[in-house]
């Protein structure tokens, strides 16, 4: 079974992929978390370190080699794995972040999406963009403007795609959301995963 978690930066996916994951483990299940990340944090720091500005066009080109890489790498290695598969963001994430920028959705990303396994399970973790900046101020590891995340979710609400994707409040503490996550699943796949 594979399931796929999208959602803007400080929306908590990573943290419940996590838990998903060693949940299903802790229960006995074979379960493996992969992560499509496309180097965004380190790529939001080093232009403030270096005082470089990166036009949106280089790092979308950045970002998108990186991503790109991770989920062909990734949905290899989830063919070969009989179990439970979480991937922590997609090719979505892209092509919101594209979205987001003022930036063409261009015919690659579309196209792959169509050849590549779909995922049994689209969850999409929708924050309010204060929660969330709030959230990525406090782990201090990566710098996102409030405006930035605002326009990132309003880009993923726009995607053709989104239609298809199950939507969780991922504004609450950590359990909260995982608990969603739990019964969403649950819902989707009562045989597959039980509670």
């Amino acid at each position: 079974m594979l399931i796929v978690l999208t959602g803007i930066d400080g929306s908590g996916k990573t943290t419940a992929a996590r838990a998903l994951v060693d949940s299903a483990r802790a229960e006995g299940r074979s379960a493996l978390l992969l992560s499509n990340h496309a180097a965004r944090r380190r790529m939001s720091l080093l232009p403030e370190r270096f005082g470089w500005t990166v036009p949106p066009r280089a790092l979308d080109v950045i970002e998108t080699g990186v991503r790109l890489f991770n989920v062909l790498v990734n949905h290899a290695r989830a063919r070969r794995f009989d179990g439970l598969v979480v991937m922590d963001r997609h090719l979505h994430c892209q092509l919101a972040l594209r979205e987001a920028n003022g930036l063409a959705r261009g015919t690659l990303l579309p196209w792959l999406l169509e050849k590549l396994p779909a995922a049994d399970l689209h969850v999409h973790f929708d924050t309010d963009p204060t929660v969330a900046h709030a959230r990525v101020m406090a782990r201090g590891t990566d710098q996102e403007t409030e405006a930035d995340l605002r326009a990132f979710r309003d880009a993923y609400r726009s995607l053709p795609e989104y239609e298809n994707f199950v939507e969780v409040d991922a504004n609450g503490e950590p359990g909260n959301v995982l608990a969603q996550l739990n019964r969403v699943i649950s819902a989707a796949y009562p045989a597959r995963l039980p509670n």
